[in-house]
């Protein structure tokens, strides 16, 4: 279970986050943003892409949107989204509760600059319910993400 997969990692690594649960869906940003009452932007989004035969990962801020020209610049191919049956297969995490917290070692995570904006984000949790408040600086330090430049200004 994606969540417990969640959990489990925060009590490994940073016992002080917590996930937070909510009664309603958090699965997007805005329905995150206004559960939460923070702007839209707070919300990480978390991206998952095919780069040739890799799966990654990219965090963003909520209101942003991934920038093609960047992302060919970087990776070297077109951005190729997983499709929807895809996702819980190859992040263990159901649509809109995929975060970069308790992925299979296997799928690389990256951090958008954007997030840099905020002291605080939210990304999911692992459920559509569930996120976590952190530092942008400090998610990017749990899981080795690599600070990169492909969303759109």
């Amino acid at each position: 279970m994606s969540l417990a997969t969640v959990k489990s990692f925060l009590a490994a690594n940073a016992p002080d986050l917590r996930v937070i649960e909510l009664p309603e869906s958090t699965a997007t940003v805005a329905l995150a943003a206004a559960a939460h009452d923070v702007e839209p932007g707070q919300i990480a989004k978390s991206l998952s892409l095919r780069v040739n035969d890799q799966i990654i990962l990219i965090v963003t801020r909520g209101d942003a949107r991934l920038d093609n020209k960047k992302y060919k610049a970087h990776f070297g191919v077109k951005a190729k989204m997983l499709d929807t049956s895809e996702v819980l297969a190859h992040t263990s995490h159901p649509v809109g509760g995929v975060c970069p917290f308790g992925l299979p070692e296997t799928v690389a995570v990256y951090c958008d600059v954007s997030l840099q904006a905020f002291d605080e984000v939210l990304p999911a949790g692992g459920a559509v319910n569930a996120a976590v408040r952190v530092p942008p600086q400090r998610m990017a330090e749990l899981v080795n993400a690599q600070w990169i430049d492909v969303a759109q200004a």
